[in-house]
């Protein structure tokens, strides 16, 4: 795990993102005593300080007691403000850490393909690939409404979109509805993602909202189910 400058979450974050993931997949369970420090370090090759800091933010959250003299110990809550709380592919095994790579972002008519949402004629399409846990896993197509920006480019762009849409377009995501069906790659697949271009392959389309309730975004995500699967948990 190394730190990186094009736009993705600083490392310490990459780490408690790592670790929630693993709780919620259940890889790590309550109560669970992490590895002694420096051997974890050493695990994740990042550096002491590194991970001290992604500690004290997991015992900030409530995720991590720490306990003196013994070590520290995972804690599963309800709500561990995760970055990704709404990004449902995990690796096969369950767990693994999102990351994104942006191929392009055009400002476009929308489509006639598209449902309605937004206020604009316009939208911003932002392709995407998408690793878990290092493994390319699925591509994505997400129409955002130009309403929500005027401009946008790929250097714009961080990891989270939805964290990007707060921090920078005052836009945040509060809501979400997938549905899930078997759709095709689509043309643009690369030549080293797992299906070919018109392969079949489970798809997600999903509709965001904003927090007044409108309509913002819709999104294609196709994903290699060799690799990752869709996972929502009921609370």
């Amino acid at each position: 795990m190394k730190s990186r400058n094009d736009g993705s979450l600083p490392v310490y974050l990459q780490i408690v993102e790592l670790i929630v993931r693993d709780l919620a997949a259940g890889r790590l369970v309550d109560g669970e005593k992490l590895a002694p420090e420096r051997k974890l370090a050493a695990e994740l090759n990042v550096a002491v300080g590194t991970l001290r800091k992604a500690l004290t933010e997991l015992e900030t959250r409530g995720l991590l007691e720490r306990r003196q003299g013994s070590g520290n110990y995972v804690r599963a809550i309800a709500d561990p403000a995760s970055v990704y709380t709404m990004f449902r592919l995990e690796l096969i095994e369950g767990g693994g850490l999102p990351t994104a790579r942006t191929l392009s972002v055009d400002l476009l008519e929308k489509p006639d393909s598209l449902p309605n949402f937004g206020a604009s004629a316009k939208a911003h399409r932002i392709r995407r690939r998408r690793y878990v846990g290092k493994q390319f896993a699925a591509l994505e197509e997400i129409w955002l409404d130009a309403a929500y920006a005027e401009t946008l480019t790929i250097t714009d762009l961080s990891e989270s979109l939805y964290l990007h849409y707060r921090t920078r377009l005052g836009l945040w995501i509060t809501r979400a509805e997938d549905r899930i069906g078997l759709g095709h790659a689509p043309d643009w697949a690369p030549d080293d993602f797992g299906l070919a271009s018109g392969a079949p392959v489970p798809e997600v389309q999903r509709v965001s909202f904003d927090r007044d309730g409108e309509k913002a975004e819709f999104s294609y995500t196709w994903f290699d189910p060799a690799v990752v699967r869709y996972v929502a948990r009921l609370k």
